[in-house]
């Protein structure tokens, strides 16, 4: 990856329809406005495929979550991993990592990159409306991501007017949680179906991170559609039960087209 933010590589894809692998598909397109480097979705559909957009972690890139989707994918499902911008992050003693938005802390009181937060949710609905764009409903699109792009991912469903299909979260929190209403939201995603899941054993993004945040998007959307899964001994990872539920999720979300 490019160490600056003029360029960056163009997202992991997992086509549908024929063998995935991590590599790149689809034609370069220029960066939206304001990109930080995140990486353009594919400038063309993979035949009849809904997308699903899933966010990688601190320090990570699109490609492993790329093959380990590659491993579950339906045929009628495109899996979209971009690679967050190299950026210095406050939490690792300011070293330049791909993230989506700085760090400062990981304790519940901690003060966050309010700015960074929304300039990256901007970023990823710019990635949504590409899709929308190449002649997919806003509603036929799941949004996902893990740890730190499983929390932005519920803040750009939470504050996005495009309505989507539904969210996966894997091990991580609600960024900038005050700033939500103590009620319902008032958007077009406010009877989201959500599926959260989190380790017992998560040394990095403690279950009670988990706990508290699902409590905060009952309140929010409709409880109804919100699932919270914990799996015993796992860590800040993932494991093939929670993959397993993460398919099924999409599944029943984006069933095959006629």
């Amino acid at each position: 990856m490019c160490g600056n933010n003029m360029s960056a590589p163009l997202p992991a894809v997992v086509p549908a329809a024929r063998k995935a692998t991590a590599a790149v598909s689809g034609a370069r397109g220029p960066l939206p406005p304001a990109a930080r480097g995140a990486g353009p979705a594919p400038s063309a559909r993979t035949g009849s495929a809904w997308p699903v957009i899933f966010l990688h972690g601190l320090g990570d890139t699109g490609h492993g979550w790329a093959e380990a989707f590659a491993g579950i994918r339906s045929s009628h499902i495109k899996y979209i991993c971009p690679h967050a911008p190299v950026m210095p992050v406050t939490l690792n003693m300011n070293m330049a990592m791909p993230s989506w938005f700085d760090i400062i802390g990981l304790s519940p009181d901690s003060q966050e990159d309010e700015p960074g937060i929304k300039q990256a949710a901007e970023n990823v609905k710019a990635l949504i409306d590409q899709e929308v764009k190449n002649g997919i409903p806003s509603n036929r699109i799941i949004l996902g991501g893990f740890s730190q792009g499983g929390a932005l991912s519920l803040y750009t469903a939470l504050t996005t007017q495009q309505k989507l299909a539904g969210v996966t979260a894997l091990s991580c929190w609600l960024p900038l949680r005050s700033s939500f209403p103590q009620g319902p939201i008032s958007g077009v995603n406010r009877d989201i179906s959500i599926l959260q899941c989190h380790g017992d054993c998560d040394p990095l993004v403690p279950l009670m991170f988990g706990s508290l945040t699902v409590e905060k998007l009952k309140t929010l959307v409709n409880p109804a559609n919100v699932a919270f899964k914990i799996y015993e001994g796992m860590m800040h990872s993932s494991c093939q039960q929670e993959m397993m539920d993460v398919k099924q999720f999409i599944d029943k979300l984006l069933p095959p087209i006629d």
